[in-house]
């Protein structure tokens, strides 16, 4: 009886992990997601995501790079980046009720942080009274009129997830504008009042505004009127219905013709003009009274150091609540992808939702949702960081197992700069 063959040779699961393997070339992974709105801030979904890459890359090294677009958190984020401080109060909330909100004294003193969303975010509003025709955007000139109180000379104003669509008709009342009627009387609060402006008196505003550099950190595509205006575009996801679509359409292209005209504005269309739209018009009526429009991320990012970050990434991970055709429009994950392409690195967005266009963002080499089955909007919320966590894990470990097969094709050049351009963006915003 011949001896029995031994039995192949099976390596060992850390022998299969080898220094060869794929993760062991995966040594940096660059996590920079946008906060995902009414759940969690860039930084818990920094938090979440870099749990996730923990529990399949152990070893790497994880940059976490919370990004900020205007919107939630962005005074703390600034704060926290140039060792300056947070200065609460009481403000007018955007349903008129009082709220406890904030602004930010950057590190130096000399510039204020007044986030827009802090005292009239859609966060704020309660679902049952979701009226954009009647929300305001009083509390936003109270947080200036505050941080004037400081002696800065200078206040950025960041602009998103907003609850109102009142054309920044709110805050020039809290600074001192009367905004009236064909009788004389003063406007109620409320897009849906200004159908009926017929006047605006700036004679009461605060004096420290035209010695104040006031700048606005704004989406440029966001305009305030026709067909891509912002009550259109963004008045449904504010609660507007149909018809409140329409009144608010035509209340703010009259909020431009009668800024326009009482406030002497010369060489800004308010109407059209890149970014008079951001937060429901806040950026037109911030406009009117001198301020500067500027792309978002042009001065937001500035202070991060980003770019050089990305560049030394293997793999950057971004993320926002919902990657679509808007995404491309000067949301977080494509500026991203952007810079990153620039670099020649690899780009990953997660998602809570997937909609029409998600996977033709420039840039975006791959996309997942975070969502394994479908659940109650308020479950989702609530577990939103459990969810990031999870998927984070499930899409690095479909990214290994592909890089794994047999016969995968050669990677792909380095995308052309035309295909990465849909993203870009002028410098400034005049």
């Amino acid at each position: 009886m011949s001896a029995m063959s031994a039995p192949p040779s099976v390596p060992s699961a850390s022998s299969a992990c080898s220094a060869s393997s794929p993760s062991s070339k995966l040594h940096r992974v660059v996590v920079a997601p946008s906060g995902f709105k009414e759940s969690l801030s860039a930084q818990a979904a920094a938090d979440a995501i870099a749990a996730g890459v923990r529990r399949v890359l152990p070893a790497a090294e994880i940059d976490r790079i919370p990004l900020v677009d205007g919107g939630e958190g962005t005074a703390v984020a600034l704060a926290a980046a140039t060792s300056g401080r947070l200065v609460a109060l009481a403000a007018t909330g955007p349903v008129g009720e009082p709220v406890g909100t904030h602004f930010a004294l950057l590190g130096g003193r000399d510039t204020a942080v007044v986030e827009m969303a802090a005292v009239a975010g859609l966060s704020l509003v309660p679902r049952a009274l979701r009226d954009p025709g009647a929300t305001t955007t009083y509390g936003v000139g109270e947080l200036i009129g505050a941080a004037l109180d400081t002696g800065v000379r200078r206040i950025l104003v960041g602009c998103g997830d907003s609850g109102t669509s009142d054309g920044g008709a709110g805050a020039l009342q809290a600074l001192g504008a009367r905004l009236l009627d064909a009788d004389g009387f003063e406007l109620p609060p409320g897009g849906g009042e200004l159908v009926r402006l017929a006047h605006v008196d700036p004679s009461g505003l605060d004096t420290r505004l035209k010695d104040t550099e006031l700048l606005v950190a704004c989406n440029p595509y966001n305009v305030l009127c026709g067909e891509q205006g912002v009550a259109r575009v963004f008045g449904p996801q504010k609660g507007a219905t149909p018809a409140q679509v329409e009144q608010l359409s035509a209340g703010l292209e009259n909020w431009a013709r009668v800024l326009t005209r009482d406030l002497g504005v010369v060489g800004t269309d308010l109407r059209g003009g890149p970014g008079t739209g951001a937060s429901g018009g806040l950026g037109a009526g911030l406009a009117a009274v001198g301020a500067r429009l500027l792309p978002r991320f042009d001065v937001l990012l500035d202070r991060l150091d980003l770019d050089a970050r990305l560049a030394r990434a293997d793999l950057v991970l971004t993320a926002e609540g919902a990657l679509d055709h808007q995404t491309p429009r000067g949301k977080v994950p494509a500026e991203v992808a952007r810079r990153a392409k620039l670099h020649g690195r690899p780009v990953l967005a997660l998602a809570g939702t997937l909609g029409e266009g998600a996977h033709d963002v420039p840039g975006v080499d791959a996309c997942h949702g975070i969502m394994p089955a479908p659940m109650a909007l308020a479950d989702a919320l609530s577990r939103a960081a459990e969810l990031l966590t999870d998927a984070t894990e499930r899409a690095l470990r479909m990214v290994l197992l592909g890089s794994r097969l047999p016969g995968r094709p050669a990677q792909a050049a380095e995308p052309r700069a035309a295909e990465v351009s849909g993203t870009q963006r002028p410098s400034s915003v005049r």
